[in-house]
């Protein structure tokens, strides 16, 4: 008797391993690389096909001792984890995962067959869930400070107009005290002006825009200015397509990402900040309940300076965090802020001589050809 019953589908083997959303990756016993899912060459930054052939060890930094582990997994043909580790490669700063190793079924056991490594990134869902729930409070907080500075202003005005009255009939020592209350004054003014502005930020005006040109443009700002003193090295994808966004909006993101780099450096030594662009189809942004936004093109603004202090580093994008001495924290939370509105994603990777803010967009929708 035979069944009629036909199976719901067929098992698509590569086409689940092309959506695996974690990098995954194969290497044979001599711990060479056999092959890579899409997921894996974004997060090693190079193709499968380059990378096939080449030593894992050698395009794979682990901060952990696996040699052991490793051959008595082979041996026994059992899966090894390996938890809250940094992992990194020649094209990214460390960031801390979750590594499992396992043997490829089906492989002769104990003979040293090949092996699967599933690397599964923390920070990508650690910080995503950090910055949607940090939304609403950061958002008050800045809704409190618009305030308070719209009344603050006035009285700081009179105190000021004040002062210059006093130090018309004012000399020596008391002279430089009336100075002093002006200045102050007047800083206060800045600031309070900048927290407006940031309350007043208007939606994105998003249309197609050129990266690359917006990059090149705030380069050419800041060696003219506050970045005179590092060196700005540009290292493009040529093939990136446009991403979906405001020029002028992303202008003021990398301005102030190249601005914060420039301040951490040495103002007599200098530095390097290198502008890094790549096509990424693993990054996508799926808030809580919502469908996901996929996120290709990425931007990376790295500098050689010390690095962010470790106090500070997890609230960084927060309104009022700052790492310098007067910093105000609204740059980087202007950065959050602007790149949120564009249904974007920030990250900062930050370690003692590299420091990597990353930022993913959407791409542009591709123009429909003539008689479509």
């Amino acid at each position: 008797m035979t069944s009629d019953i036909k199976p719901a589908f067929r098992v698509d083997h590569a086409a689940i391993w092309s959506s695996l959303p974690a990098p995954a990756i194969i290497i044979d016993a001599s711990e060479t690389i056999v092959d890579m899912n899409p997921a894996a060459e974004g997060f090693m930054g190079n193709s499968a096909k380059w990378l096939r052939g080449q030593p894992i060890w050698d395009r794979l930094a682990v901060d952990a001792p696996l040699e052991k582990s490793l051959a008595r997994a082979r041996a026994h043909g059992t899966t090894l984890f390996v938890n809250d580790v940094d992992i990194g490669t020649g094209n990214r700063v460390p960031v801390m995962c979750n590594l499992q190793i396992a043997p490829v079924q089906g492989r002769e056991q104990g003979q040293g067959g090949d092996m699967i490594l599933l690397i599964s990134p923390r920070d990508l869902v650690g910080r995503l869930s950090q910055s949607r729930s940090g939304t609403s409070a950061a958002k008050s907080a800045i809704g409190m400070a618009e305030m308070l500075a719209h009344e603050i202003k006035n009285p700081l005005a009179g105190i000021t107009g004040a002062a210059q009255l006093l130090s018309m009939t004012l000399t020596g020592d008391d002279l430089e005290l009336t100075d002093l209350i002006v200045a102050e004054s007047r800083r206060i003014v800045k600031l309070l002006e900048q927290v407006e502005q940031f309350g007043n930020l208007s939606p994105p005006e998003r249309k197609p825009v050129n990266l690359h040109d917006v990059l090149g443009r705030a380069k050419r700002s800041a060696l003219l200015g506050f970045g005179a003193h590092m060196t700005i090295i540009e290292d493009y994808d040529p093939s990136l397509p446009p991403a979906l966004g405001d020029s002028d909006q992303l202008l003021q993101v990398i301005l102030n990402l190249i601005m914060n780099a420039a301040q951490a450096a040495n103002r007599k030594t200098g530095g390097t900040i290198r502008l890094h662009t790549y096509f990424e189809q693993s990054y996508n942004l799926r808030p809580a309940g919502g469908s996901g936004q996929s996120l290709p093109l990425q931007i990376e603004v790295i500098d050689d300076g010390p690095g962010l202090p470790p106090d500070i580093r997890s609230d960084v994008f927060d309104p009022f965090v700052s790492g310098r001495e007067n910093g105000t924290g609204l740059g980087l939370a202007l950065v959050s802020k602007i790149i949120s509105d564009h249904d974007g994603w920030v990250s900062v990777d930050s370690v003692p001589g590299k420091t990597c803010f990353r930022v993913s967009l959407p791409q542009a929708p591709r123009a429909p050809r003539e008689g479509s």
